[in-house]
């Protein structure tokens, strides 16, 4: 089973580095562009594959999150900034590509709680358990427990995409997404702004909008990953740089979640009156969530949402 090439989240301890370079005056967004591939396109399942221990509770902010991305869902979330509106954005990659849209679904869940390939993982591990979901029209989604290890986690990575093959004579290609649950391995660098930070400026962590630092570190990460998966799924669709290490929709504005912000800085954002946690977008099931900024196709620029 190949992989096609794994886009890499950036950690928040590279941000400082690379969001320094990447201001609106330094930075030559025309070079963010695309490579003539395929889109992720048509009617898509997203299916969850849980590897390890995971609450229900922990498990329900995932799943509410999916589905208040899904065109079906849309209609419950009536109230600004939404899970949905944030979406819009990768949305306008397909308006400019004149190309067909793309609609997600929640899936299948796939449970693996008794670590059927132990408790630290490859990468080769991570598209095995991906190949356990859907291979057709699907996005298999490996989110690991705190209690796993993977390669590269917390040193150069929070999470990855790409894409691997299916069995059978015709092999469909699937498109996969790993996110490891970084709340005892790493939470200063995957799971900020709701943990200090390893690096740079000691600010004070937000209070999770879910009241688990970890699953709604995922959440941020996730997203990140969905997005970038939408746009470029088999490694020549749309990113800047260097193929092999691209900046994609959600990794070109890491760090960035509300107007104003920068290294150190999440920006301005909604607060909960009776919890006191940060978000900038409401799901279904009364969930808030805090996404990251993608990059506008339109705007030549990291986009907010508000």
């Amino acid at each position: 089973m190949g992989s096609n090439v794994i886009g890499y989240f950036l950690l928040f301890a590279v941000a400082f580095v690379c969001l320094d370079a990447r201001t609106e005056k330094t930075q030559d967004y025309t070079s963010f562009h695309y490579h003539k591939g395929a889109l992720l396109n048509g009617d898509v399942s997203i299916n969850l594959i849980w590897y390890g221990k995971f609450k229900p509770s922990q498990r329900a902010i995932v799943t509410d999150f999916v589905a208040s991305l899904t065109s079906s869902r849309r209609s419950t979330v009536a109230q600004n900034p939404s899970v949905s509106s944030w979406w819009k954005t990768v949305e306008k990659y397909y308006h400019v590509r004149k190309t067909r849209g793309l609609t997600l679904s929640l899936g299948k869940h796939i449970f693996d709680k008794d670590y059927s390939m132990g408790k630290s993982l490859t990468e080769r591990n991570i598209i095995a358990l991906a190949a356990k979901g859907g291979q057709s029209y699907a996005v298999n989604v490996v989110l690991t427990s705190a209690d796993v290890v993977v390669q590269g986690f917390c040193m150069d990575r929070c999470g990855s995409h790409g894409s691997g093959f299916g069995s059978g004579k015709k092999r469909p290609r699937f498109a996969y997404i790993w996110v490891g649950n970084s709340e005892k391995q790493c939470p200063g660098l995957c799971a900020w702004p709701f943990h200090a930070p390893v690096y740079g400026p000691k600010s004070s962590p937000l209070v999770a909008p879910n009241n688990d630092l970890g699953l709604d570190g995922m959440v941020i990460n996730l997203a990140s990953l969905l997005a970038a998966t939408a746009t470029n799924p088999f490694g020549d669709g749309y990113y800047q740089g260097d193929k092999n290490a691209p900046l994609e929709a959600g990794s070109a504005c890491t760090g960035l979640f509300g107007k104003g912000s920068y290294p150190g800085y999440a920006g301005e954002l909604l607060v909960d009156a009776t919890t006191g946690a940060s978000y900038n977008a409401k799901g279904v099931n009364g969930r808030k969530y805090l996404l990251p900024a993608l990059f506008d196709l339109k705007t030549s620029a990291c986009s907010t949402l508000f």
